[in-house]
């Protein structure tokens, strides 16, 4: 009985030792000057997240915040010897209102701030691809392709969209949707994809959220006279959409020089949208 009150002393004194050596460390570290520094210049260095901007049933995506995990950079900055703004340890913060939880509206811009574009291209035959894909691949741009379903299910086909490294998105919502939309988002890689509608369509957009995709409404939608339209109508977010023709192809070249000289990064969905 003694050895057995004597080993609960023990145990109770080592946990005791242990609890206040730690909070001896802590109070040290908080006076320690560089500690003291971390805290006071942390500040400069973060931003703060901000919401998706919702209008009525339509949602442009908002920005991740970032902020200084203050004990990861004491840690780095200990072990370096010096304070080291290099060695801040940074951790993003996503918006309270957000496209993650608002998949009931249709996305119709990226947020301006991130000074991208996105190229949607409507493929609804096979006529024309190559040279889409020529023209791409030579420009270095990554685009969304929405395809229809019969093209889809030709692996061959399939297979040339992937190689290009071109973003492939499903075009039809008919009885196949499913098996190839889990087709495409393994394909991508991604947990989740994204549909496209011309306008607004309720019964479209319920089966999109059932199957973990965004649906897109592009603000700016091409058929004809694409370069023109474009430089009167482009703004930093847009997402523009194209019927895939002989006009848009024998300008697609210009439009790309004409939307990188304005500044814009030309990205995927995927990456425009990421909040």
């Amino acid at each position: 009985m003694k050895k057995y009150l004597e080993l609960i002393f023990l145990l109770i004194f080592t946990c005791l030792s242990f609890f206040y050596t730690k909070k001896t460390v802590s109070v040290v570290k908080e006076y320690d000057d560089l500690m003291i520094k971390i805290k006071n210049q942390k500040e400069q260095y973060e931003s703060a997240a901000e919401n998706a901007i919702i209008n009525k049933n339509t949602i442009i995506p908002g920005i991740s915040g970032t902020t200084i995990n203050v004990d990861r950079s004491y840690s780095k900055m200990k072990r370096y010897g010096s304070y080291n703004s290099n060695l801040l340890v940074y951790q993003k913060t996503k918006p309270k209102i957000s496209i993650t939880n608002n998949k009931n509206k249709y996305i119709i811009k990226g947020n301006p701030k991130k000074n991208m574009i996105s190229l949607i291209f409507l493929i609804k035959n096979n006529k024309n691809i190559n040279k889409l894909l020529n023209i791409l691949n030579k420009k270095q741009v990554k685009t969304n392709l929405f395809v229809k379903n019969n093209l889809l299910e030709n692996e061959k086909f399939l297979n040339k969209l992937i190689k290009q490294k071109q973003v492939v998105n499903n075009l039809d919502y008919n009885s196949s949707f499913a098996w190839i939309n889990d087709k495409i988002k393994s394909i991508n890689n991604k947990r989740y994809g994204f549909c496209y509608l011309d306008s607004t369509n309720t019964k479209i957009l319920k089966k999109c959220i059932k199957y973990k995709n965004y649906t897109v409404i592009p603000n700016i939608k091409i058929k004809d006279k694409p370069l023109i339209e474009i430089k009167k109508q482009i703004e930093s977010g847009s997402i523009i959409s194209f019927e895939l023709n002989d006009i848009v192809l024998n300008e697609l070249g210009l439009i790309i020089e004409y939307i990188k000289s304005k500044g814009y990064l030309i990205e995927p969905l995927s990456i425009h949208m990421e909040e």
